[in-house]
This record gives structure tokens, C-alpha cells and sequence, in this order.
């Protein structure tokens, strides 16, 4: 792998960003990669554009600070474009992931992006019919693994179903309705 894979996630306070970020560094740690994983706040409230990172490598980390120039770029919420610079240090060979059910060539032209690869996935719609809420970090987590093969899919869904499992000891619903979140993303993200 090189250096490590650099991704940066773009949401609103209570879209789950930061969960995310978390979720997948644990499975790349259980992976036996070496990870980072932090947010970037100040006092967001709920609502407020927040950022989250990941670094994941094959070798130890020695990088301290933002991720500045990521490979990869999740947008857990589409009405940031035009607010904040999503593609900001988009390498050129990048890959932006956005929530949204418009096509990744109306994305592309709205970003004004001429590098890189475009996914689109209707994360939004898929937690709502799975998990019952509009919370798009977990199928956004399905669209990752399918854009980028980052991770093993069926080693990701056990390591998230464990953590998951622990975080939400006595709701089983919610641990199943976001396995199946990912799942549907991973099958229905469209590039």
C-alpha cells in the first residue's frame, strides 16, 4: 500500500461523520492495518458542517495533522455543495462519494470537477427504509468499500456488526437495519 490511504468525510452535526470515521478504523484495525481516525470541530451543533478523517496504511503513521490532499472524499450530505469546497485537495486520481440521487455526471458538473472518479448513492433514502432515520454515515460506509475495495467486505460487515452490537446492546434492529444499510449501498452506489 505505500502511504497511507487518506479519506476525508463531509456532513452535518448528527449525520455520523465522526461514527463513521470510527466504525471503519476499528474494522482496518481488525484488518491488522494501522489506522488514524479524528474529528475536526469547534462548537457545531446539530446541523452544523462537520469534518472527519481516516488514515489507514499498511505501515505505521507518523502524519499528525489534517488530511489536506485526501484520496478519497465522502459527502454524507449534498446541500454542502456550494457552502464548503468538497473537492478541496482532491488528488488527481481521487475518489468523491457523495449522498444524493442525482446521477454522478450532474455531481461531476456541479462541482465543477475535472479529475478523479465520481460515486453517487442514495445513502439518505437507504437508511430510511432500513434503519427508519435519515442517518447516511453507515450506507455511505457500503459505498466506500464498493468504490474503493479499502477493506474486505465480509470481514468489514463482521468487525461492524460486532461493534455495533456492542454499542446497541438492546436494540438488534438498529445493528440489523444498518448491516443492511451498507449492504444495499455497496450494491446500489453508482459510479
Amino acid at each position: 500500500m505505500g502511504k497511507p490511504v487518506e479519506i476525508r468525510w463531509h456532513g452535518r452535526g448528527g449525520q455520523g461523520s465522526k461514527t463513521a470515521a470510527n466504525l471503519l478504523a476499528e474494522a482496518a484495525s481488525d484488518a491488522g492495518m494501522y489506522i488514524q481516525a479524528f474529528p475536526e470541530y469547534g462548537p457545531e451543533r446539530m446541523g452544523a458542517p462537520v469534518v472527519a478523517f481516516n488514515r489507514i496504511g499498511d505501515e505505521p503513521i507518523t502524519i499528525h495533522s489534517n488530511v489536506s490532499n485526501p484520496d478519497v472524499v465522502l459527502v454524507l450530505d449534498a446541500t454542502l455543495i456550494g457552502k464548503v469546497d468538497l473537492a478541496e485537495g482532491l488528488r488527481p486520481d481521487g475518489v468523491l462519494i457523495i449522498n444524493t440521487n442525482q446521477s454522478p455526471a450532474a455531481i461531476r458538473a456541479k462541482l465543477k470537477l475535472n479529475h478523479g472518479k465520481v460515486y453517487a448513492v442514495d445513502a439518505s433514502k437507504i437508511s430510511l427504509e432500513t434503519i427508519g432515520r435519515d442517518i447516511p454515515n453507515t450506507p455511505m460506509m457500503g459505498a466506500l468499500l464498493k468504490a474503493t475495495g479499502i477493506l474486505n467486505y465480509d470481514k468489514f460487515m463482521a468487525v461492524t456488526k460486532e461493534q455495533l452490537s456492542y454499542k446497541f446492546k438492546s436494540r438488534p434492529e438498529v445493528v440489523d437495519g444498518n448491516l443492511k444499510a451498507i449492504k444495499r449501498a455497496y450494491e446500489e452506489v453508482q459510479a
